[in-house]
């Protein structure tokens, strides 16, 4: 269905349009559709928010901390539309520590970019030749990352070519690119360097990591991300359908079908489905040769995720420590996150998040256990990126979600303003500069 404005008069005014999925995508795209359209959301959990997941923990003396177990920080230049959403609803936020450790070969080599003591936690290995050359190269790697940018001399190339090109040495990308890597994607190492050496840039320039000055200061909201997801949920949370896994997506001459797993089916004006791209692609009962082409290149990582207090998940050398820790292992790679440092929490004890541990977390430790997917971004994936958009509408089904963009919280909330600004006929309240910069919209309609 071909639109020529991204703002468009709704089909029908109260007409009635199901949101599937509520992770950061479906709540932006139903918190703009609920203000001329009658929303219901489906979701497939007991609970809305999808990454955005806050816990409530119990520690001494029987008191409660809640903490976040999937979407924890941000930064406003990197995050214009979420910063504007927090500041739109009144969401609490406080400022928070970013760093990154990297502990590979069982604690053979760890370092940490907090301080030069912790850069040569380990001063034999940090005298060493392999250590220095790996020094160099990252500075090297900033350099050459800011020309590519500038040059589009990354276009088309693996993030494999672009190293191979500009000749980084063996430790540069076993013990800095491929750990930094696969903990900002939650992907197996073994997987990065099939990404697409572009978007992988251009995400180190939007989060300020390829500069040494007006370094971005990261936030993290106050009492856990579930401020947000009540405030921007409370217009239509009475529609939410939890437990509510979508199976059938249908579209008819009269409006298009939702057939939940109870049997349940609906009918709508509008569908939008704001899940991962295998999962839109599996629910539709007869998909397009074009919905098949765009979104079967996206796969997705399932990742096994810790909350817990096992402290030794972290860097063997506690000066080490950071709020992003990688620990690599021979054939397999885990992410810990320190929360203490990430969050305000009010207690004594360490709390932790690990993705994927490479040794086993006490179960004595252990709070809660939860199972992620996040997508994977090589060229196929980027390439479908460019014609994402051009899905819209066909037969009253609209798409969004994360994997419009780089797979974080601001591209989901983009690509949901964007879709229900164009299917709802309102703009988002406020003005924000490149406001669907992170997702490739039409060029006509980006520039609106």
């Amino acid at each position: 269905m071909a639109f020529d404005s991204r703002v468009r008069p709704p089909r029908r005014q109260g007409g009635r349009v199901a949101v599937i999925g509520s992770g950061a995508a479906g709540l932006a795209a139903a918190f703009l559709l609920s203000k001329s359209r009658n929303v219901v959301i489906y979701e497939s959990e007991g609970r809305l928010g999808g990454h955005a997941n806050t816990v409530d923990v119990p520690v001494a003396n029987g008191r409660i901390v809640p903490v976040d177990a999937g979407f924890i920080v941000y930064n406003e230049p990197a995050y214009p539309n979420l910063t504007a959403l927090f500041d739109h609803l009144g969401t609490p936020t406080a400022p928070t520590c970013m760093s990154f450790a990297a502990s590979m070969r069982g604690g053979e080599v760890e370092y940490s970019g907090q301080s030069l003591s912790a850069v040569f936690a380990d001063r034999a290995k940090a005298l060493s030749p392999s250590f220095i050359r790996m020094l160099i190269d990252i500075a090297k790697f900033y350099k050459d990352a800011r020309r590519a940018l500038a040059t589009g001399s990354a276009l088309d190339q693996s993030l494999a070519e672009f190293v191979a090109t500009n000749g980084y040495g063996a430790a540069f990308s076993r013990d800095f690119l491929k750990p930094m890597a696969s903990a900002i994607w939650s992907t197996p190492s073994r997987r990065i360097f099939d990404f697409s050496a572009e978007a992988f840039l251009r995400f180190y320039e939007n989060h300020g990591l390829l500069q040494v000055r007006n370094i971005p200061r990261w936030r993290t909201v106050v009492g856990g991300s579930r401020e947000y997801v009540s405030r921007i949920s409370a217009p239509f949370a009475k529609n939410a359908r939890l437990n509510a896994k979508v199976e059938t997506v249908a579209r008819t001459e009269t409006g298009v079908l939702v057939r939940d797993r109870a049997g349940a089916v609906d009918r709508f004006d509008d569908v939008v489905i704001a899940t991962h791209a295998d999962v839109a692609l599996s629910m539709l009962d007869a998909p397009t040769e074009k919905e098949r082409r765009l979104l079967s290149p996206f796969r997705y990582q399932h990742n096994e995720a810790f909350l817990h207090f096992d402290e030794s998940q972290m860097p063997k050398r506690r000066r080490v420590w950071a709020s992003w820790n990688y620990i690599g292992g021979e054939d397999a790679a885990a992410v810990t996150y320190w929360m203490n440092r990430l969050q305000p929490l009010d207690c004594a004890e360490n709390i932790f998040v690990t993705l994927n541990p490479i040794r086993p977390v006490d179960p004595s430790r252990v709070a809660a256990k939860f199972a992620y997917t996040h997508p994977m971004f090589d060229l196929d994936v980027y390439k479908a990126q460019k014609e994402l958009w051009s899905l819209q509408g066909d037969g009253g089904v609209w798409y969004c979600g994360a994997h419009f963009g780089e797979g974080f919280h601001e591209d989901a909330v983009q690509a949901g303003l964007a879709v229900g600004e164009a299917l709802g006929g309102v703009k988002r309240p406020w003005s924000v500069e490149n406001e669907s910069g992170r997702i490739r919209l039409p060029a006509q309609l980006a520039a609106e």
